[in-house]
């Protein structure tokens, strides 16, 4: 009964119905992944901590209590997800985009073979030389693209090789070794500086402890890791450590809170493993492609197939027809040219820093209309440098070339003198060794990036720190850490041996808290009211730039009390850290690098939108965003303008302000529909403090825009959206395994100016593939039109099946693949991106142009030297019509031609080979107007080397001593005479093409002139109903009347 209530029950319907239901529940758990880390843990008292996961904080699990949970929740380790075999891979090659079109053509040839030796006792073999032709074709070309795409999904693997092998638990009160996979929730797990966290832990003690987050965010600089709570967001708290991050120095014990798949990392990898990604660009422009080639294909093969059961002709007679004419218009060489293109260009984009992993993905980045940038790296130069300082009541601009030619102030300032020396000394970091003959700014350092940038600003401006710093040793010190945040450091005097002087360095406010006197121009004063509003006028200033400020004192401690020898005790403090003396602050900011701005702006002249996503603050985002120029000047944002006018944020329509900067915790809460109003109404914009989850949304959000979408990244939080978007770029230098595997194109040198070079690359092979093309196809219509002539007016057939294989593989490729060197024109860059709906690769004006143009003129060339010939051999054309029968009879051996004159079948056949070059020539020809007319690119090297291999290759066959194998060619019959009447086409091509182009005209009238002609015959207008519109040129013969006899004669008949 329930199986037929409402419907009737069937096994497909239901496969169906499951096979939608698990692809709605994917979704919906995609959908989960992609929303912010929800936990409660850091904000856990270690009590409610201990209670939740039932384990004592000091004596960790019980070994049965952890057993129970490894049952219960499994090993602690990523699930792979389902991978594709390798064979399936190399199918896809053979059998994907435009593969499957040759693969058609060469059953339809073996089929046509078939239907032909069940017809006929001695069957022509060139259907099945073609088929076997076109699977090699196939078959070679797969296997070259499977061997240069052989990157497959190798995300997981990544993932796998960031899993720890061992892991120091305390179980029952005793430390233990166990296999990273056993550790279970609740776990009491100890780390130290150079183990690899093996899970998710909430931090319950520490001892100097800092991790290394880069594989997971991207940033480099080390974080302190504590058991307080500091931050709302569980991803930027401090008493939580990630699974797979690095401990780099210090200790650290933690309860373990999620393992495995329900780790933030794990998240992650799942994320990045389930996300469907569409097809490229090109891959959709080859479908467009074979769609209308098959549409072309399929109504000439069917029209020509009625007009042969019109004419009288079998019905088998027809299918042989129908299934030549298909076949015909298949460019056998295109598959091969466009796969050297795309590998010759991912070549030359290598050479320019842009590593190109899929082929498909060369092209993508030209179509690119969205580049979503991070900051650190990309657009800056991934190291802090000093960039002000504030002392004496005055911001000074700091100094960083290597001649100290820059000097913006006086370096003789007492105050100076002090400021350089505190941080030179309250400063862990140094130079690694044997870097004495490079250049300061770019010496390596060993510490953190904030202090490596103040050692190499005080090395730059005051000589030797390590000299400094032995004049002066250190006898004490207090590490920052978050609760005091400051750094403290005692030192002998150097201008005083029986004193100290204590330094210190960290937030200015802090600093200025603990300080009553500010030194001025080498005295110190008090710090009264004055003063600290001059201190946070200039402290908002540099803030405002988006440049980390710390703020520097000191304090000359007595000899009497602190003498030569004092044990300083930095635990129980024994020394004042109060009414300090206040010196200066100096700020400091990632660069942008160097060539970012001119990209940025190559990109807004390119039609491309340029959005940074970052995790820094909004300020610093915004700074360094108007800074490289994805904010233009004067555009403002909405804070800006509430600024300006001094009114509410909330009184200002966003739609006014051009620019926005938007933060994570705002777009958390933001609906897709607002999402989407922000990306369409504003031209620049930056995303501050973002989450991994929320770069995805943001590619998103783009693409529901209709933008292809490039996204960079270098951690392995941005593996979901590189994957997700159009095209993933990865970084080569700071880049993480994951995040490079997940990435379609990998930046060598990490620089933003390269994916400007890599999207010009991308435009031109675009523009050169749509050249090749167009150049491959014009040869379809003197190949098909002969096999239709020869259908419906009976002809000797002047182009055999071979002969058109050895123009398509032959002397159609090496021109073709030429075009790939092509240089991009002047405005490649000033040009919006393509619309992919619209800006098809292939449309119907190349196909009219090709087939109805340039085709046409191919055509008339290929016949009007082959009814020479054979005029000049004794057959007139009207005397061919019709004679087809009896020509390809080989057996009859008295056919009479024009005059009278018998003809064996051996001696008729050298006469009627000469077809063959023609269509050669005119190919030739037809790549000079895929130039401009003013380029030089067609006396490039390689496309005149292009031209002799081609036309070499044809004399070869049509001249070279046992080439007489080749069918329906014929060395003999070509004499010199030959060469007169098909070298004026060329040329006619050229001009007829390039007139058009410069001076064209409504009404088509081509005219010729041959000095052999009659004068009354010159300038005779050629009336052709079906000629291409805005064609008017004359049509140019240079021949001696007298070399060709009879030909004069012949030409009045035709006319």
């Amino acid at each position: 009964m329930g199986r037929g209530a409402g419907r009737e029950y069937s096994p497909a319907a239901t496969t169906a119905e499951n096979g939608g239901g698990k692809k709605k529940q994917k979704e919906k758990e995609l959908d989960e992944l992609k929303k912010e880390v929800a936990m409660d843990d850091h904000k856990l008292s270690l009590d409610e901590l201990g209670r939740k996961y039932q384990v004592d904080l000091s004596k960790g699990l019980t070994n049965q209590r952890a057993q129970d949970i490894l049952a219960r929740d499994g090993p602690n380790a990523l699930t792979p997800p389902p991978t594709t075999p390798e064979w399936v891979k190399f199918c896809r090659q053979l059998f994907g985009g435009f593969s499957i079109l040759l693969w058609i053509g060469a059953i339809l040839c073996f089929l046509a073979y078939g239907i032909q030796a069940a017809m006929e006792d001695e069957p022509s073999n060139d259907n099945l030389y073609l088929g076997v032709v076109l699977a090699a074709v196939v078959i070679v070309t797969g296997c070259f693209s499977y061997y240069q795409e052989a990157k497959s999904s190798k995300i997981m693997d990544s993932f796998k090789n960031m899993v720890p092998q061992q892991a120091l638990v305390v179980r029952e009160g005793e430390k233990m070794q166990i296999n990273a996979e056993e550790v279970v929730v609740g776990d009491l797990v100890e780390v130290k500086g150079g183990d690899r966290v093996p899970a998710d832990l909430r931090i319950i003690s520490s001892h100097g402890c800092k991790v290394d987050n880069s594989s997971l965010t991207g940033e480099s600089e080390p974080q302190t890791r504590s058991p307080e709570f500091t931050h709302e967001n569980p991803l930027e708290t401090r008493n939580i450590c990630f699974f797979s991050t690095n401990c780099v120095e210090g200790t650290a014990r933690g309860i373990v809170i999620a393992t495995g798949d329900r780790t933030v990392m794990g998240r992650i990898a799942t994320l990045a493993s389930g996300l469907e990604v569409g097809r490229t660009p090109i891959a959709m422009e080859i479908e467009h492609f074979i769609q209308l080639i098959t549409g072309v294909a399929v109504f000439l093969g069917v029209s020509f197939f009625v007009l042969s059961l019109i004419l009288g002709y079998s019905w088998l007679e027809a299918v042989i027809f129908l299934i030549g004419i298909i076949v015909a218009n298949v460019p056998e060489g295109l598959l091969a040219t466009v796969t050297v293109c795309l590998t010759l260009t991912a070549k030359r984009m290598a050479r320019k820093n842009c590593l190109v992993k899929n082929l498909e993905a060369v092209e993508t980045l030209g179509s690119t209309s969205t580049i979503c940038s991070d900051k650190t790296g990309t657009l800056t130069q991934n190291r802090m440098t000093v960039a002000h300082m504030w002392f004496d009541n005055q911001i000074h601009e700091a100094d960083t070339t290597e001649d100290q030619s820059g000097a913006t102030f006086d370096k003789r300032s007492p105050t100076w003198t002090a400021l350089s020396r505190i941080a030179g000394l309250c400063n862990r970091a140094v130079f690694k060794a044997g870097q004495e003959n490079i250049s300061v700014s770019k010496r390596d350092t060993a510490g953190d990036a904030s202090e490596s940038a103040l050692l190499k600003c005080i090395e730059l401006s005051c000589g030797s720190v390590r000299k400094m710093r032995d004049r002066n040793p250190k006898v004490a010190e207090i590490p920052f850490n978050s609760t005091n945040k400051y750094q403290l450091s005692i030192h002998e005097r150097e201008d005083n041996p029986q004193s100290h002087v204590l330094v210190m360095k960290g937030a200015p406010e802090r600093i200025l808290d603990r300080c009553s006197s500010i030194l001025v121009q080498g005295k110190e004063i008090p710090l009264d009211k004055e003063m600290q509003d001059a201190f946070q006028n200039a402290y908002l200033e540099l803030g405002g730039l988006g440049e980390r400020v710390l703020g520097f004192c000191q304090l000359n401690l007595p000899s009497g009390k602190f003498p030569r020898g004092f044990k300083f005790d930095t635990d129980e403090l024994n020394f004042p850290t109060e009414k300090l003396c206040f010196v200066g602050l100096m700020s400091m900011i990632d660069p942008p690098r160097a060539a970012v701005p001119d990209a940025v702006g190559k990109c807004r002249s390119a039609g491309i939108k340029v959005i940074m996503v970052t995790g820094d603050h909004p300020i610093t985002a915004k700074a360094i965003a108007k800074g490289v120029g994805i904010i233009s000047e004067g555009n403002e944002t909405v804070e800006d303008i509430a600024a300006r006018l001094n009114i509410p944020v909330s009184q200002v329509n966003p739609r006014e302000a051009k620019a926005c900067v938007v933060h994570g915790s705002d777009l958390k809460d933001m609906t897709s529909e607002q999402l989407d109003e922000i990306l369409k109404n504003h031209t620049e914009i930056v995303f501050a403090r973002t989450s991994p989850q929320q770069k995805l949304i943001i590619v998103e959000g783009c693409q529901r825009q209709g933008a292809i979408v490039a996204v960079t990244g270098d951690g392995v939080n941005d593996s979901p959206a590189l994957k997700k978007a159009d095209i993933g770029i990865a970084m080569g230098i700071a880049g993480s395994d994951v995040s490079k595997q997940a990435a379609d194109m990998i930046l060598l040198d990490d620089n933003f100016a390269s994916i400007v070079t890599g999207v010009e690359e991308g435009r031109l092979i675009f523009d050169n593939l749509k050249k090749s093309i167009a150049y491959t196809l014009t040869s379809n219509i003197p190949e098909i039109t002969p096999f239709l002539l020869f259908i419906i007016l009976g002809i000797p057939l002047p182009l055999g099946t071979i002969t058109i294989l050895c123009i398509d593989l032959g002397t159609d490729m090496v021109p073709a693949i030429s075009l790939a060197y092509e240089s991009a024109e002047s405005d490649i860059m000033k040009r919006a991106p393509r619309n992919p709906k619209t800006d098809n690769l292939v449309n119907h004006r190349l196909i009219g142009m090709a087939y109805g143009q340039i085709g046409m003129i191919q055509a008339l060339a290929g016949f009007f030297t082959y009814f020479v010939i054979l005029a000049e051999n004794g057959f007139k054309p009207v005397d061919l019509l019709g004679i087809r029968i009896n020509w390809e009879n080989r057996y009859i051996n008295d056919l009479e031609d024009s005059y009278g004159q018998q003809w064996v079948s051996e001696r008729r056949h050298r006469a009627g080979r000469v077809a063959a070059s023609s269509p050669v020539l005119q190919e030739l020809s037809n790549i000079c107007p895929q130039f401009p007319i003013t380029s030089a690119n067609i006396l490039h090297i390689t496309n005149v080397n292009s031209f002799l291999c081609a036309f070499l290759l044809s004399l070869v066959c049509l001249y070279l001593p046992g080439s007489f194998w080749l069918p329906r060619t014929w060395r003999s019959s070509l004499s010199s005479n030959f060469w007169g009447p098909i070298s004026g086409f060329p040329g006619f091509i050229i001009i007829a093409l390039e007139t058009n182009a410069v001076f064209p005209t409504p009404h088509p009238t081509p005219s010729c002139y041959a000095p052999f002609l009659h004068g009354s015959l010159n300038n005779k207008i050629l009336e052709f109903p079906l000629w291409p519109r805005g064609l008017r040129t004359r049509l140019v013969f240079v021949e001696d009347a007298g070399s060709i006899p009879g030909l004069a004669q012949w030409v009045k008949d035709l006319v």
